[in-house]
């Protein structure tokens, strides 16, 4: 009787010493906080939704070497603080890792909570370089950050002979690095940033109008931005009334919904893109997406974000299993740190010290109905 309390002992103690935050016998929580903004963040709800199609994908193939994903999904509605809030509510209710946040301020926020609690953040679906610099040991971001977007949309600008740039941006330290970024690149290019157009929060429709003066008297080749895309929006809007010659770019975030609320006003804009072209069948990752939106009847939109969301699902599944059964934090990263990982022609990788992910940027072009040409 005593040999078999000791062993039950012993047992209970093992089992306590190996146990991980967020993972049983039978499931593993992921925990993520996102912008939805109660379904008005098109993007959001998009990438939700392809994470989703994944992770029911990944279950129905048996899990992660037998555990079932389950997600837990908070909406910081675009805010910061309520990311915050968020991250630690999650990490207070004993998910395994957070997940999956857009914008780049809500995801710097959960970056800082988790690295305070030194809890593995994986796949911030944001190019902000706070995600990366200085070097972020428990981050670890899957797409490219805003600086290679910024690089292969000048690098078009240059071959297309475009020589001057303008910027648009946020009044912030962020807003400042991305200039920085520009500016360097630019130099390198060959090219010249002549016209800097910081704001901060509203932008009434006087400097919306002082701005498209501006861009008229130093005529830049291309315009840039970073921030809000309604800001950008609406300079796009009233530049195009104004019959100004300048090609308007930008990043990824925001492309979506800029293109489609100025529908025809959007045609010749140019949008960096961080997955590749989601009706692309030539790239092994865009066949297998379609082929599971077929399979399940999906209602979603086949758009950049639901790839990107998908996609970013891909990589921690892959990730996970090849951690093993016995799953722990400490484990995840190393495995992260040491591995590469091909999604399906579309490679990523982490070591230690260099969070970086995928470098991988492609451009799309807004046609005449405000839709990307295939």
């Amino acid at each position: 009787m005593r040999q078999y309390l000791l062993g039950f002992l012993l047992a209970m103690c093992a089992s306590s010493v190996f146990a991980e935050a967020g993972v049983t016998d039978k499931t593993i929580v992921i925990g993520q906080n996102i912008s939805l903004d109660q379904g008005k963040n098109s993007y959001g709800v998009a990438a939700l939704h392809g994470i989703k199609m994944y992770f029911d994908k990944a279950n129905a193939e048996g899990g992660i070497n037998g555990r079932k994903l389950v997600l837990r999904t908070l909406d910081d509605e675009n805010k910061a603080t309520n990311a915050a809030v968020n991250a630690r509510q999650l990490i207070a209710d004993g998910v395994f890792i957070l997940f999956g946040s857009i914008e780049g301020g809500p995801s710097t926020a959960v970056a800082e909570v988790a690295t305070e609690a030194k809890v593995p953040f994986f796949g911030p679906m944001a190019g902000a370089p706070t995600l990366r610099r200085p070097y972020q040991p428990y981050v670890f971001p899957v797409r490219a950050e805003h600086r290679d977007e910024f690089r292969g949309l000048l690098n078009w600008g240059k071959t297309t002979g475009m020589k001057t740039v303008g910027f648009l941006r946020a009044d912030t330290s962020v807003g400042a690095t991305h200039l920085e970024n520009v500016s360097l690149i630019a130099s390198e290019l060959g090219m010249k940033v002549v016209l800097d157009l910081p704001f901060k929060g509203d932008v009434s429709d006087t400097q919306i109008a002082a701005w498209v003066k501006a861009i008229g008297d130093s005529k830049p080749d291309m315009m840039l931005n970073h921030g809000s895309s309604g800001v950008y929006q609406r300079l796009v809007a009233q530049a195009r009334s104004g019959n100004l010659l300048t090609t308007f770019m930008g990043v990824n975030s925001g492309s979506t919904q800029i293109a489609a609320k100025l529908g025809p006003l959007a045609r010749g804009m140019v949008f960096a893109q961080v997955v590749p072209n989601p009706r692309d069948q030539r790239q092994p990752i865009v066949r297998e997406f379609l082929e599971m939106a077929r399979k399940t009847k999906s209602t979603g939109d086949s758009s950049y974000g639901e790839l990107e969301g998908y996609l970013t699902a891909k990589a921690l599944v892959v990730a996970l299993r090849v951690s093993g059964t016995a799953l722990t934090r400490e484990g995840f990263i190393r495995t992260l740190e040491t591995s590469r990982f091909d999604l399906g022609g579309y490679p990523v990788r982490w070591k230690s010290g260099d969070h970086e992910g995928s470098r991988f940027v492609d451009l799309s072009i807004v046609g005449k109905s405000g839709q990307f040409i295939d």
